[in-house]
């Protein structure tokens, strides 16, 4: 897909070399880190990996206020557990999982407490930097989703966890993620629809 490689592009084995550098990268900071508390290790682990993690806080949880949360409590998380990773996953896929662990975490709380929760309550919509509209309405659609919908379209279409690994995750039965994904993407589809109608009467999102 890198169509600015100069050399063509990679093939199989390329990407899997280039995963197995970056994972013995991120050994070698996360080593480091545990062995001395090295801060600037810690930091170069959040520059690899933060861009990432902060758009897939946001998307699950619905908004950049919640997410810039999420993606805050994920990293303090993962500091005071860095020691226990196991590295049977990628370094970026655990620190997902921290973020799917805390997300969900918050949510029970919330309906503990009263509030509204997946198929209510949905934070207004920022403004999405982008430079395609196509690309800023379907942000938006997602961003735009009842919880529960928004959460199982991230994971399974955006991230490619399967359905059974997304029961586990939200601690859901695998038939309500597969009835939430097929209403989240009718939703994208309706919500995009009504985008491109008003862009051809003139109006402006």
């Amino acid at each position: 897909m890198d169509g600015g490689n100069p050399d063509g592009p990679q093939t199989v084995t390329d990407q899997a070399t280039g995963a197995d550098t970056r994972a013995a990268d991120d050994r070698a900071l996360v080593t480091r880190f545990l062995s001395g508390r090295e801060e600037a290790a810690f930091r170069a682990l959040y520059r690899r990996h933060a861009p990432v993690l902060y758009r897939f806080a946001t998307r699950l949880a619905g908004g950049h206020a919640a997410g810039d949360d999420l993606h805050q409590e994920a990293w303090i998380r993962a500091a005071e557990r860095l020691a226990q990773f196991r590295w049977e996953s990628s370094l970026r896929t655990w620190l997902c999982g921290i973020a799917i662990n805390c997300r969900r975490e918050t949510r029970r709380a919330r309906a503990i407490e009263g509030e509204r929760s997946a198929a209510g309550e949905v934070e207004h919509v920022p403004q999405v930097p982008a430079s395609d509209d196509s690309r800023l309405d379907l942000e938006r659609a997602i961003l735009a989703l009842p919880d529960g919908y928004r959460e199982v379209l991230v994971l399974h279409d955006l991230h490619g966890y399967t359905h059974e690994e997304i029961a586990r995750r939200l601690e859901i039965e695998a038939g309500t993620s597969k009835s939430q994904l097929s209403r989240a993407r009718q939703a994208i589809r309706r919500r995009l629809g009504e985008h491109r109608e008003f862009r051809k009467r003139g109006g402006v999102s």
